[in-house]
């Protein structure tokens, strides 16, 4: 069953205030009194952390009038403590604290009947479900810049805590960045005012909490006055937060393991969040939702679940919640809104892609062709013949993503012979494997030689409490496989490269080991690390949440020559969703932006700029349109039914005209590098190296299922020689791509990892 509310019930179920069996008695006659209520706002009841919840009491409409109410927890009475609800009359809630470790149970009785709510409460330094903490980790607060140029200050505890402080900025009537209050007693002259989504004007003053939650810092900002309004509360909510709150997140992956991060990926006041904050959103984020300081989904979902859950504590009930990031914070956006349904009522994202696995397996067929080629290319490939076996649109797109499989690379000073990217981003160096953040001290990082047991350096060790270890070796398990895998598939049946070339290449592109060194044979996946990549969401399915919110999605970066950042990416997504939930009418893409070279300020045309500019304003307000409609809607019926129906008319897919006066173009988009439609025309997009292997857009098939080598399959004739050398080159069969991929399951919704034993997949330590 999907699970498509936050919030829930002392059953744990995913249907609010429904505590009808959660046990006690009834009024007394033939009709029984219904039951009071009682439910947690802040978060699932099984995953409280930091010791209070935001809970709630309704107290039936057939209670008698002025009958008695009374709540405990753990036993002590805690009546006084719930007020009325300000955006919902007949509601009472309250911030219970003192909540202990584990088990905690809330009880009401109001006229004699009975309620009880279970929670489950997590320290705030974690874990709830992502597994053991990791280790190593440095702590970073010392370096964590406040809005007033400030430090977070030394870190108190091993778990990386700091003191919470509060600063407040504003923005002032002349130029446009925030700058710091400089007193809480009164507000300066300059002080400009804003009128909020909701009709709000109010000073434009923003309130900016920091403090560390999960072990990385966190940061919420909104809207509040300290001169004139009162400390924020669910009770008492700052008068220009506009009840819509904004999750946003980094960006990267390469070096994001084992720090805590001295910066967060996306500052809450600079920006577009500049403008949003003007509006009236609430903004949070964490340190370890940049990829950069921590590509771990599942460590980044569970810092989202418990900031939600804090700002809730500390605010109140958003009336929805969207997420927003583009690249890593794209894929970060996704797989959180897929594995925690509810946590999201929609997501807005740019340059995206699927999630961090799918750039590093990509990635590591391109770099199995780079090696197969500059070790000798014995079989003369041409250089048009190496980019139609890749898939791409030059060999300086093909190289770029070859590099990318440096992240699942752990040993120190590897350097493959591949051209060097003519980025600034990536200094000149043409492939960097074991790259660390500089706070992790040289004497623990990963060398098979000097220190086998330092920390690893990959996309699968950082999660290793997902793919699970190797007993051997203690290395994470690696769910990349590329046996039956018939590289230049297409290009053999489209006449591009010969059949001698097609059983050269296959025959000779082998694969890896544990640490990405090249071996002869091709390579096995870990079964159970598939099937947990898979369930953890690591791999995106679209089968969770993503099933019933709105997803928009827009180029921002388009560039098919450079970088990595390629639109089959956008369409991988779009498979996935559309596999899983038949059709993908709650998902929109807008295609056109600029080239990664102008993003490092090295190029790019005032039409690019202004593609991306319109893309990004008018995208988002189609976005808000949208989400504010399906939540308006208050009549019953499945969620997704109700995101399909209230759809607005500009959220149909489409690209822009080349333009400084850019114009919408409505068409549904297809991934084609023919000039086929006016979007493919403007804006081609070509592939990568397993889909021109016949593998499907989605790219979701870790280890394919496998079929009989038959001379039938293939567009060009064989000879008995070259079928019994294709035959023996494949023993065990080549891909058959019209099944599913080898345990290939969904995403299980709010997959734990420990300690967590809710929906419990695996547990390392055991």
């Amino acid at each position: 069953m999907r699970i498509s509310r936050y919030r829930a019930s002392c059953a744990g179920a995913a249907v609010a205030l429904a505590l009808g069996g959660c046990g006690g008695g009834s009024g007394s006659g033939d009709t029984p009194q219904a039951l009071p209520e009682l439910a947690v706002l802040s978060s699932k009841p099984e995953l409280v952390s930091g010791g209070s919840a935001l809970v709630a009491l309704r107290v039936p409409a057939s209670a008698p009038a002025g009958a008695a109410v009374s709540v405990t927890l753990n036993g002590t009475d805690v009546s006084s403590a719930f007020k009325p609800d300000p955006t919902n009359p007949g509601q009472r809630i309250a911030v219970l604290a003192g909540l202990k470790l584990g088990a905690n149970v809330v009880a009401a009785n109001v006229g004699g009947t009975d309620a009880q709510l279970n929670i489950t409460n997590y320290p705030r330094s974690g874990p709830m479900l992502s597994g053991p903490h990791q280790s190593p980790y440095i702590c970073q607060t010392s370096a964590f810049t406040l809005p007033d140029g400030s430090k977070l200050g030394d870190s108190t505890d091993t778990n990386c805590s700091a003191p919470t402080k509060v600063v407040y900025v504003y923005r002032a009537t002349t130029g446009g960045a925030l700058k710091p209050l400089p007193s809480l007693a009164a507000l300066p002259t300059d002080v400009a005012t804003t009128t909020t989504a909701t009709g709000a004007t109010v000073p434009f003053v923003v309130r900016v909490e920091t403090g560390t939650m999960n072990r990385g810092v966190y940061q919420n900002a909104v809207l509040h006055d300290p001169t004139k309004e009162a400390t924020p509360s669910p009770t008492a909510p700052p008068a220009g937060w506009n009840r819509r709150l904004l999750a946003v997140h980094g960006s990267g992956c390469v070096g994001g393991w084992y720090v805590q991060g001295a910066a967060l990926g996306v500052s809450l006041i600079t920006g577009d969040n500049i403008a949003r904050l003007g509006e009236g959103y609430g903004v949070f984020n964490n340190s370890l939702n940049h990829p950069t300081n921590s590509c771990n989904a599942t460590l980044a979902g569970e810092s989202t679940l418990m900031g939600k859950e804090h700002f809730i504590k500390t605010f109140g009930v958003p009336a929805f919640t969207v997420s927003t990031g583009g690249s890593g914070g794209a894929y970060t956006s996704l797989q959180l809104a897929d594995a925690y349904p509810g946590l999201f009522d929609g997501v807005f994202i740019s340059s995206t892609f699927p999630d961090a696995l799918s750039i590093s397996l990509a990635g590591l067929d391109a770099r199995l062709l780079s090696r197969y080629y500059l070790a000798g290319n014995t079989a003369a490939f041409t250089e048009a013949q190496m980019v139609a076996v890749s898939g791409h649109k030059t060999a300086r797109a093909w190289y770029d993503l070859a590099m990318q499989s440096g992240r699942t690379d752990p040993v120190p000073g590897r350097r493959d012979p591949l051209p060097p990217s003519p980025l600034p981003i990536l200094g000149g160096v043409p492939y960097q494997s074991a790259v660390w953040n500089a706070a992790v001290p040289a004497g623990l990082r990963y060398d098979p030689v000097a220190n086998p047991t330092g920390a690893r350096p990959t996309v699968f060790d950082v999660a290793r409490n997902v793919y699970g270890i190797d007993k051997v070796t203690g290395f994470a398990l690696r769910p990349f496989d590329n046996v039956g895998v018939q590289y230049g598939l297409k290009a053999l049946n489209g006449g591009a490269i010969s059949v001698a070339q097609f059983l050269d290449l296959n025959e000779r592109v082998g694969g890896y080991d544990q640490d990405a060194n090249y071996v002869a044979g091709r390579v096995t996946g870990d079964a159970s690390a598939i099937q947990r990549a898979h369930q953890s969401g690591m791999q995106l399915n679209g089968n969770g949440g993503l099933a019933d919110i709105p997803v928009f999605d827009i180029s921002s970066l388009y560039d098919e020559d450079n970088f990595y950042h390629y639109q089959w990416f956008h369409f991988a997504v779009r498979e996935r969703m559309a596999q899983a939930n038949g059709d993908t009418r709650n998902h929109v893409m807008w295609r056109g932006g600029t080239p990664i070279t102008a993003a490092v300020g090295a190029g790019g045309t005032a039409e690019e700029f202004a593609v991306a500019a319109a893309a990004s304003t008018q995208g988002w307000q189609a976005f808000i349109d949208w989400v504010k409609a399906y939540k308006a809607d208050t009549s019953a019926g499945a969620q997704r039914d109700k995101v399909i129906a209230r759809k607005p008319a500009a959220a149909v897919d489409g690209c822009f005209s080349k333009s400084t006066t850019p114009k919408f173009i409505a068409e549904t988009q297809t991934l084609s590098s023919k000039p086929d439609t006016q979007c493919n025309t403007i804006w081609p997009s070509w592939t990568a190296p397993r889909i021109e292997a016949g593998g499907p857009i989605a790219a979701d098939k870790l280890k394919c299922a496998l079929k009989p080598v038959s001379a039938a399959s293939y567009s060009v004739a064989f000879s008995p020689s070259e079928l019994a050398r294709l035959q023996a080159i494949f023993p065990s069969g080549v891909c058959d791509w019209s099944k599913p991929g080898i345990n290939q399951v969904g995403v299980t919704p709010y997959a734990s990892f420990g300690p967590s034993p809710v929906n419990q997949v695996f547990d390392i330590t055991k």
